[in-house]
């Protein structure tokens, strides 16, 4: 927690409500312009009350009463402060009202005039309205104010809560996938190997170039497009090495990768399942991979043979479920899938919305 920008927003809390409380004071006091003295002991008991009023409710009665939902007892003990403190003012601090002073009158020749009883009136019922008035305007300034207030730090936390959830998500989705792949370069070269295929050396650079990449690069929030499609091509080749028959395998790739970000290893779960399910047992692969860049638009289209029909009930969907995992959370609003599957063959097309590279990993 950042103990530092918690005390600074809480210091400029104080300082805003600061700012209010004097302006509406200062407001209150123009009539007595011309003559300050004039100020008497209303004044100030009914704004110290107000004021005592709007942060006992926004401190304490709001949070505790109001947002628990217990209704009835918040509106019973705000009334019966209202009350209270309109009592005191009207009673302790007020004029009397049976005796409110009258403005002396004059006849026309300049002796004054005094009118029978029955003509003097008394102030109206209503102005003794007015403090409750006072009071409820405050008290409903105040439960505005807290209640959006609330709402406001309850949006934040939640985000802030979903974003930390997503991010163990995907940092979870990127260990799923690293192993994934791991596994299977292994078992490449593992066949090379077994059959002493003088390939194998050329395996292995390439292995460690891919592995530097998931490395150092795929930590990023984001890596270079550029970068990505290189890791896919090695990917491509080290398959190339362990296969007997490697002419229905298509790649095409054009477009500007440079200067365009990528979530990594988005696409190699596509691809993995395109070689594991697409090559037989004879080692014959039929692949067709086609990538397209245009105007930040990523166009992938990768189609196979179904030559594999023995799935692992321990791995087999492994890859698919995270990646439609991973396009819904990195890319909710910016991406198309469409998986089409016949008898005999497999294909996936993903439309895709690309960010500018923002920061590059050199």
């Amino acid at each position: 927690m950042d103990l530092e920008g918690i005390t600074n927003n809480n210091s400029n809390k104080i300082l805003i409500h600061s700012i209010i409380w004097c302006f509406l004071i200062i407001a209150s006091l123009l009539p007595f312009y011309q003559n300050f003295a004039s100020i008497d002991a209303e004044f100030y008991m009914q704004w110290s009350s107000g004021i005592l009023l709007f942060y006992a409710n926004y401190f304490y009665f709001v949070p505790r009463l109001l947002l628990q939902k217990k209704y009835v007892t918040y509106l019973g003990i705000i009334l019966s402060l209202v009350a209270f403190f309109s009592f005191i003012k009207i009673y302790y601090f007020s004029p009397d009202f049976q005796h409110f002073p009258h403005p002396k009158l004059y006849d026309a020749s300049g002796k004054e005039f005094i009118p029978e009883k029955r003509f003097l009136k008394k102030p109206p019922p209503v102005f003794k309205f007015f403090p409750s008035l006072f009071y409820l305007f405050i008290i409903t300034i105040s439960t505005v104010i807290k209640t959006l207030s609330e709402f406001y730090i309850n949006q934040q936390n939640k985000l802030i809560s979903e974003t930390r959830k997503t991010t163990t998500e995907l940092n979870y989705l990127r260990k799923q996938t690293n192993p994934h792949f791991l596994f299977n370069a292994l078992n490449s070269i593992y066949s090379l190997a077994y059959k002493k295929s003088d390939l194998v050396p050329d395996a292995i650079v390439t292995l460690s170039e891919m592995m530097r990449y998931m490395l150092y690069e795929t930590d990023n929030k984001a890596v270079s497009l550029e970068k990505e499609i290189n890791y896919i091509k090695n990917y491509i080749e080290l398959q190339k090495l362990r296969l007997n028959n490697i002419e229905n395998i298509f790649i095409n790739i054009h477009g500007e990768t440079r200067n365009k970000s990528i979530e990594p290893l988005l696409l190699i779960s596509f691809i993995e399942n395109a070689f594991k399910y697409g090559t037989d047992y004879k080692g014959t692969t039929f692949v067709k991979i086609k990538i397209s860049i245009e105007n930040n638009i990523l166009d992938f289209w990768i189609e196979n043979r179904i030559e594999n029909q023995i799935k692992d009930p321990n791995n087999s969907g492994i890859g698919l479920t995270n990646i439609k995992n991973r396009l819904h959370i990195l890319y909710p609003n910016a991406h198309q899938l469409t998986i089409t599957q016949t008898d005999n063959k497999y294909s996936v097309h993903l439309n895709l919305r690309l960010e500018p590279l923002e920061n590059e990993t050199k």
